[in-house]
C-alpha cells in the first residue's frame, strides 16, 4: 500500500460525467487502498451518498443536469461533515469564489496533476478523520460569565476574581496591570458592572492613542476659542462621567501636565475645562491600567511619583496566557461561541488542535488567541478546527519564550545522532526555546534548583512540546530520548569531562559513566 493513505479502506465517491475521468480515477487509486465508487450525474451522486456513505466526494462542475455547484450545496445539505473538492476545466475566478463560499474542501484544475491530485485526496481523508474525533465543547460556564469575557478557573484568574468583588463593593482607585492583550479593560468593566455605579456612565479613554496636545482637552473639555479649531464649548470625559467611572488604558504614556490635572481630579475632584476660569466639580470613580513597570517610570521621574501612589490604593495584576494554560480551554469554548454566534453555529475542535494551543507560549496573550480562532474560523474547511487551519508560528516546533530578558535560540535541524535504542528511531526535535541570559552553562550557586516553581513554569511549555513530538512518532519512549540527548549535550559542552557534564546535568560521575555505558555513545564522542 503505497505511504500516504489510511490503512483501513477509505471511500471515494467520484461524480463525473466524463468516462475517461473515471476510467483515469480507477487506475490511480486502484492500489491505493481506497474504495472507489462513481457516479455519471449530480442526482445519482446524491442517491449514492446515504447508501456508499463516502469518506470524500470529489465532483465535475460543469455537468448535464444539477451543476457541480447545485450538487454541493444539496451535499450541505445532507451531510454537512463531508468533505467535497470540486473539479472542472474551465476555472474562473468567480467560480473559484463561489465554490469555497459553499464550503468546498478545495477546488482543483483539470488536467490533473497526479502527484498534486493524490496528496489533495490523502490530506481530505485526514481531515475527514480529524473531523470524526473533533470535539464540540460542553459550555463549562455560566452565562453570565460568557457576557462578561472574563474567562478562568486558575489560581491566578480566582485572585482577580475575589480582587473584583472587593473593588465592585466600594469607590476606591483601582490600577490593573499586566501585558497587552490580558484583558485589562475587560476587569475594568467587571468592576464597574457589579458596583453601585452600574447604572450610571462608563468610559474608556486609550491614553497612548490620543496625542498629546489633543488629550487634555480629551478629558477635561474645552471653552470656545481655546485654540485654533475649538468653534465651540466641549464637556469632557469627566463631566460626561458625572457619578459613573472613567477607565484610563495606558496611563504610562500620559503626559506630565496631564498628570498634575489628574491628580486634582482624584484630590478633590474638581478641574476646570481647556481655556477657562470656572472649576467644576465631579464625582467620578477612576480605574486606570497599564502594562509598563510604574515604579520604574517613577524612579526616571517619568511619571509622578504622588499620582502612582494616588492611582494603586488596589492593584489588581492580570496573568500572562502563558501562566494560566489550564484556562484556554475556556477560552476556546468561550471565543468559539462568541465567535459562532455572529457566524452561525460554533465551530468543533479537535483534540489534538486543543493540545497545539495549550503548548503554544501566546506572547499576544488571550488577544492574540481570540485572534487566532478568529482566522480558523474563516479559513477551516468544515464543521471542525484542526491543526491545518492554525497559522505557522502557532504550529512551529521551537517554543517561543518570551519572557523578560530571555534570549530565543532559533529552531535549527534536529540532532543527527543515532537513536535511543527503542525509540523509534526518531531524532529529538530541536527545542528552540529560550535561554535565560548568556553566560558559562555551567550552574553557578544563584541557579535556581531544578525544584523552584520559576524553573517548572519555564520548562513546562518545553514539556508539552516533547510529548507532542512523541504522540506523532510511532513507539517513541519520550524518557530515555531526552535522557540520551542530555547526556550527549552535556558531554560536548564540557569538552568530554565527565565531571564537570555530571555537575551540569545534577547527577554523580558514576551515574554519568553508567548512561554513557547505557546508549552507546562512548565511542561516538571519544569519552573514556
Amino acid at each position: 500500500m503505497p505511504v500516504g493513505f489510511a490503512c483501513l479502506m477509505e471511500k471515494l465517491l467520484l461524480i463525473d460525467d466524463e468516462a475517461d475521468v473515471q476510467y483515469s480515477f480507477r487506475r490511480i487509486f486502484d492500489a491505493s487502498g481506497i474504495e472507489l465508487h462513481t457516479a455519471s450525474s449530480g442526482e445519482e451522486g446524491l442517491r449514492l451518498i446515504p447508501k456508499v456513505r463516502p469518506d470524500l466526494v470529489l465532483s465535475d462542475i460543469r455537468m448535464a443536469g444539477l451543476n457541480g455547484l447545485e450538487t454541493l450545496r444539496r451535499i450541505r445539505q445532507l451531510d454537512p461533515h463531508l468533505p467535497v473538492i470540486l473539479m472542472t476545466a474551465y476555472g474562473t475566478t468567480q467560480t473559484a469564489i463561489e465554490a469555497m463560499k459553499l464550503g468546498a474542501y478545495d477546488y482543483l484544475l483539470k488536467p490533473f496533476d497526479v502527484p498534486r491530485l493524490k496528496q489533495l485526496v490523502t490530506d481530505a481523508l485526514k481531515a475527514a478523520r480529524d473531523t470524526r474525533q473533533a470535539v464540540a465543547l460542553r459550555p463549562q460556564l455560566e452565562p453570565q460569565d460568557y457576557e462578561l469575557g472574563v474567562i478562568g478557573r486558575s489560581g491566578p484568574m480566582q485572585e482577580v476574581f475575589k480582587l473584583i468583588g472587593q473593588l465592585a463593593a466600594s469607590d476606591a482607585t483601582a490600577l490593573i496591570t499586566g501585558e497587552s492583550g490580558t484583558g485589562k479593560e475587560l476587569v475594568a468593566r467587571s468592576i464597574f458592572q457589579n458596583s453601585r455605579r452600574a447604572k450610571e456612565p462608563f468610559m474608556a479613554i486609550n491614553c497612548a492613542a490620543i496625542p498629546e496636545n489633543l488629550l487634555e482637552s480629551e478629558l477635561f473639555g474645552h471653552e470656545k476659542g481655546a485654540f485654533t479649531g475649538a468653534t465651540a464649548q466641549r464637556p469632557g470625559r469627566f463631566e460626561q462621567c458625572h457619578r459613573g467611572t472613567l477607565f484610563l488604558d495606558e496611563i504610562g504614556d500620559m503626559p506630565p501636565a496631564t498628570q498634575t490635572k489628574i491628580l486634582r481630579v482624584l484630590q478633590n475632584g474638581t478641574f476646570e475645562r481647556v481655556g477657562g476660569n470656572t472649576t467644576l466639580q465631579v464625582d467620578v470613580r477612576i480605574i486606570a491600567a497599564t502594562n509598563k513597570p510604574l515604579e520604574e517610570a517613577v524612579a526616571r521621574r517619568e511619571f509622578r511619583e504622588d499620582l502612582f501612589y494616588r492611582l494603586n490604593v488596589v492593584r489588581v495584576h492580570m496573568p500572562p496566557l502563558r501562566d494560566r494554560q489550564g484556562d484556554i480551554r475556556l477560552l476556546v469554548d468561550y471565543f468559539l461561541r462568541k465567535i459562532g454566534g455572529q457566524a452561525g453555529a460554533p465551530k468543533t475542535i479537535g483534540e489534538r488542535t486543543l493540545a497545539v494551543l495549550e503548548s503554544y507560549h501566546w506572547p499576544g496573550n488571550v488577544r492574540e488567541l481570540e485572534n487566532v480562532l478568529r482566522r480558523a474560523v474563516v479559513v477551516s474547511k468544515g464543521p471542525a478546527i484542526l491543526e491545518s487551519d492554525l497559522p505557522g508560528e502557532v504550529l512551529q516546533p521551537a517554543v517561543s519564550a518570551r519572557a523578560p530578558g530571555a534570549t530565543p535560540v532559533p529552531a535549527g535541524p534536529a540532532p543527527t545522532s543515532p537513536a535511543t535504542p527503542g525509540a523509534g528511531g526518531a531524532p529529538l526535535p530541536a527545542a528552540g526555546i529560550a535561554i535565560q541570559g548568556t553566560g558559562d552553562p555551567t550552574p553557578s550557586a544563584t541557579t535556581p534548583p531544578p525544584t523552584d516553581p520559576a524553573v517548572t513554569g519555564d520548562i513546562r511549555p518545553l514539556v508539552l512540546q516533547l510529548f507532542r513530538w512523541a504522540r506523532l512518532q510511532s513507539g517513541i519512549k519520550v524518557l530515555p530520548a531526552v535522557e540520551r540527548e542530555l547526556v550527549i549535550e552535556a558531554l560536548k559542552e564540557t569538552q568530554g569531562n565527565q565531571v564537570r557534564a555530571a555537575k551540569l546535568l545534577g547527577i554523580t560521575r558514576a551515574t554519568l559513566r553508567k548512561r554513557v555505558d547505557k546508549f552507546g555513545i562512548r565511542r561516538e564522542l571519544n569519552v573514556s
